[in-house]
């Protein structure tokens, strides 16, 4: 059975899914991929380096047969790269996430294009309000890569109670259809997948990536600031990111003050990064990594997720009458 919520009727979608813009593995023919198959597609555009975006414009402007957007980060994203975007591409979408969305929102209205804001608390949700988000995302600590403290389970309904009529997108631990039913049934319009979508063939993601994703469970992702003080990363202190557990993240867990001034193992992590060394490799992933085994096309995920959800919610009928 289809589901019909304010996300689909929106964007006149088939399944309420939206693709995570995640940096670097988002990229056009996924975008495409999950936005031909019904859901709205987001390519991962980042602060917006245009060597690399613009291939990436190109592939989802030619192959996308269905509304598709791009996510940028509000901290490192230029008005002049937005408007680019919007004025050479078209997108239906921009996603705005990590920061004040406040400066975008006109460049992203004049082109007709709708606003989705992600949050990671209620005051960052109020703003989004305030602004005018056609959709809000609710990001919750089991979401891979960058994030916040929140769980999704009371993030989700917090923010739905706050920012209504306001359509909102839970994201964070979803990655099949119980979690897209859970969503729902929190009151949000749809979710929003991140890291189910890295596991897919159209993905950005190097085959050894794809594979540990696959291989790992919850208990071996931690959230942490070890990776961007080694990059040297402008990222924000207050977004934490979650990951794969290695070698270098066990080494330096409840040491990142101490890895601040330690400018020797820093320079040691960049070089072990462009040497392709396995300890060093970052693999941004949620805790939803239990509930994937296996590399798929994305059309076959959003399937399976929407069918999977259509059952949850069939047995959760059952269960109710049975306790009549």
């Amino acid at each position: 059975m289809p589901f019909q919520t304010a996300l689909t009727e929106l964007f006149a979608l088939r399944h309420p899914i939206a693709l995570a813009p995640m940096g670097g593995v988002a990229g056009g023919e996924l975008t495409a991929a999950v936005s031909n198959a019904g859901g709205l597609g987001l390519i991962g555009a980042g602060g917006g380096d245009r060597a690399w975006l613009g291939p990436q414009l190109a592939i989802a402007t030619t192959q996308a047969q269905a509304p598709w957007g791009v996510g940028f980060l509000s901290w490192a994203v230029e008005l002049d790269t937005l408007r680019w975007v919007l004025d050479e591409y078209r997108p239906s979408a921009v996603a705005l996430s990590f920061g004040d969305p406040s400066p975008f929102v006109a460049a992203v209205r004049e082109a007709g294009a709708k606003v989705l804001v992600q949050v990671t608390d209620l005051d960052e949700a109020k703003r989004a309000r305030d602004v005018g988000a056609d959709v809000i995302i609710a990001q919750g600590a089991e979401a891979g890569g960058h994030g916040g403290g929140r769980s999704t389970l009371t993030i989700v309904p917090a923010v739905v109670d706050l920012v209504s009529p306001t359509p909102v997108l839970a994201a964070g631990g979803i990655a099949d259809g119980r979690g897209l039913a859970a969503a729902l049934t929190l009151g949000a319009a749809g979710a929003l997948i991140g890291t189910r979508f890295e596991a897919t063939h159209e993905a950005l993601l190097a085959p050894e990536e794809a594979k540990a994703i696959v291989a790992a469970t919850g208990d071996e992702t931690a959230r942490n600031r070890v990776y961007d003080i080694a990059r040297r990363s402008p990222w924000p202190a207050r977004y934490t990111a979650r990951m794969l557990r290695n070698h270098f993240l066990d080494s330096w867990q409840d040491r990142e003050d101490e890895l601040r001034t330690d400018t020797a193992a820093q320079q040691g992590y960049l070089d072990a990064v462009d040497q392709d060394d396995p300890a060093a490799l970052a693999v941004w992933a949620g805790e939803a990594v239990d509930l994937i085994s296996s590399i798929d096309y994305a059309a076959d995920v959003l399937a399976r997720i929407t069918t999977e959800a259509d059952a949850a919610f069939g047995r959760a009928d059952t269960q109710r009458v049975r306790g009549d």
